[in-house]
């Protein structure tokens, strides 16, 4: 749909003045959303690469489980766990990156991971444990990429249709009403040279 405009000097300098905001507004959004893709891109090829880490890791913490389970029998393994004294807790705190706040998890431990008596465990069951509280530092870390690219996955979104409405609809239109108002002055100044000219040709005869 046309703007409707009045075809004016002081009307053709704001929509000018409008057009270069327009272009300098489009061309940074366009910086942002190019940015933002490339941060999107770098966590997606860590998170890659981290999942896999991370399945490993849970693997060998559930083997040695299931190595420390083979040296007790059921009901002593079992009891194990329940002299445990930790608690583990979480917050969460923003970090800003593209104007996009991003979460950070952050863990606090309280207790002792190994609580229970040595003398009707395995070791094996030790290191089961640690290596089941790193998986857990790491599947926080894992959490966070996620929700980030979750996040700036929104906000690219957002930029994006910014862009196109600027690029296809609100430039082209603020252009075409310069174009119009160009046109409009020039017909008014050829009418005017035209009626000028015949002023002169009655004074003239």
């Amino acid at each position: 749909m046309a703007m409707q405009v009045n075809a004016t000097r002081m009307e053709l300098l704001k929509l000018k003045k409008r057009v270069n905001l327009a272009v300098r507004g489009h061309k940074l959004l366009k910086q942002k959303q190019d940015e933002l893709l490339r941060v999107i891109q770098e966590i997606a090829r860590k998170l890659s690469y981290m999942r896999k880490e991370i399945e490993k890791e849970f693997l060998r913490a559930l083997k040695g489980f299931f190595l420390a389970r083979a040296y007790q029998d059921k009901i002593s393994f079992e009891a194990s766990f329940l002299l445990l004294d930790t608690d583990v807790d979480l917050s969460m705190i923003r970090k800003k990156v593209m104007n996009v706040p991003l979460p950070e998890y952050k863990k606090t431990f309280k207790g002792e991971l190994i609580s229970y008596g040595f003398a009707n465990t395995s070791p094996a069951l030790d290191e089961a444990l640690k290596n089941l509280m790193d998986v857990f530092d790491r599947l926080l870390l894992l959490a966070e990429m996620e929700k980030s690219i979750a996040l700036l996955a929104e906000e690219m979104d957002r930029t994006r249709r910014r862009v196109n409405a600027l690029e296809y609809i609100l430039i082209p239109e603020l252009k075409g009403a310069v174009r119009y108002i160009n046109m409009k002055l020039a017909e008014r100044e050829r009418e005017t040279n035209s009626r000028l000219m015949r002023i002169k040709d009655v004074i003239r005869g």
